[in-house]
């Protein structure tokens, strides 16, 4: 069996081929299909982006699809970026621009104040109107300042008070049994091999 992975970015790919686990399953990524395009994220929620991605590969490939949508979720500020964490900063905004834009909203606001949580939300359309969705949260802390050279995004801000690190921090095997993307992958998986030994809905 084929899946695609609504994404351009082989390095996805990799990383949710381990944390779904899928035996007798690959999965594939949008770079394979010629003239794929990513449709635009009209959506409100990261249920409803990540289901305009895995629907639109759908329709493009034939196969079933995944997509993830992820938002960074900061209490002191209102649960702001939420779903626009990845151009907080602006449309073209770097990583960095995008980290130095939320530390600076935080300055001055205390360490137990600086509550937040990663939500990631994984849709997979496995056929007309037969999907499936699954959800992953970590909760963490804003640091002050960025820590550690590993991930990517928010990373290095995003402190696990459990473990006193950050994600950045932290190693690949470290973030893929603790992040919010793992535990909505499993989730997923889960959901996804209940379906395959019941059949499609």
């Amino acid at each position: 069996m084929k899946i695609v992975i609504a994404t351009f970015n082989p390095d996805k790919v990799k990383e949710l081929e381990r944390l779904l686990d899928l035996p007798g399953v690959a999965l594939v990524s949008l770079r394979e299909f010629p003239g794929a395009r990513s449709p635009e994220e009209t959506g409100h929620t990261l249920l409803e982006n990540a289901q305009i991605k895995a629907r639109g590969a759908h329709a493009l490939t034939g196969l079933a699809a995944i997509a993830d949508d992820t938002g960074l979720e900061v209490d002191a500020l209102d649960g702001r970026p939420g779903i626009y964490a990845a151009r907080f900063a602006g449309p073209d905004a770097t990583y960095a621009d995008n980290v130095q834009r939320l530390l600076a909203e935080l300055s001055g606001v205390e360490y137990h104040r600086r509550t937040a949580r990663f939500r990631t939300v994984c849709a997979a359309v496995l056929g007309p109107g037969d999907e499936l969705d699954a959800e992953g949260v970590l909760e963490g802390v804003i640091t002050t300042a960025p820590r550690g050279t590993n991930g990517f995004g928010y990373d290095p801000v995003f402190e696990i008070p459990q473990l006193g690190r950050t994600l950045a921090e932290l190693d690949a095997s470290e973030k893929n049994a603790t992040s919010h993307r793992a535990r909505a992958a499993k989730a997923l998986a889960e959901k996804l091999g209940r379906w395959a030994g019941a059949g499609p809905r």
